[in-house]
């Protein structure tokens, strides 16, 4: 009888014991948000390449961790003063801007190529900030996943 008794206590602690550390990476897993890193490229002569990334950047900020990163053309309409982008089904790029910036998304542009346009990166609108190397790994603790324009 104490065989049985035994054998079945150490069957209970080890399936107890088993189940504890998934238990624990669930609840760990559940608690991390994903990153998304957008990374625009395109500016006035593609506004739909343009556009379509800053609203995805508005819908997932919701409920993601969001970074949006822009160089090459896409730096030009980044400075005060820059002519807006316009096409039709979308917001401007200035208003997903603006949304993008009152949420708390990190805004970047690549400092070389504001230079190589011509740009200063003190003429940069508000919410928008030079991009730093450190900033694409700490927005998120979760998974990063990047989408490129």
């Amino acid at each position: 009888m104490k065989n049985i008794l035994f054998v079945l206590f150490a069957g209970i602690v080890l399936v107890s014991c088993s189940k504890a550390p998934q238990q624990t990476e669930e609840l760990s897993a559940e608690a991390i948000t994903d990153g998304v890193l957008i990374h625009i490229t395109e500016g006035y002569e593609d506004p739909h390449r343009v556009l379509m990334p800053l609203k995805m950047a508005v819908l997932m900020s919701d409920d993601k961790d969001v970074l949006v990163y822009m160089d090459i053309e896409a730096v030009k309409f980044l400075v005060t003063g820059a002519d807006d982008i316009e096409h039709e089904e979308f917001e401007s790029a200035h208003t997903y801007i603006k949304q993008l910036s009152e949420r708390n998304v990190g805004l970047y542009a690549c400092p070389s190529c504001l230079k190589v346009a011509g740009l200063n990166p003190d003429d940069l609108m508000d919410g928008v900030q030079v991009a730093q190397k450190d900033k694409f790994f700490n927005f998120t603790k979760g998974r990063i996943i990047s989408l490129d324009y």
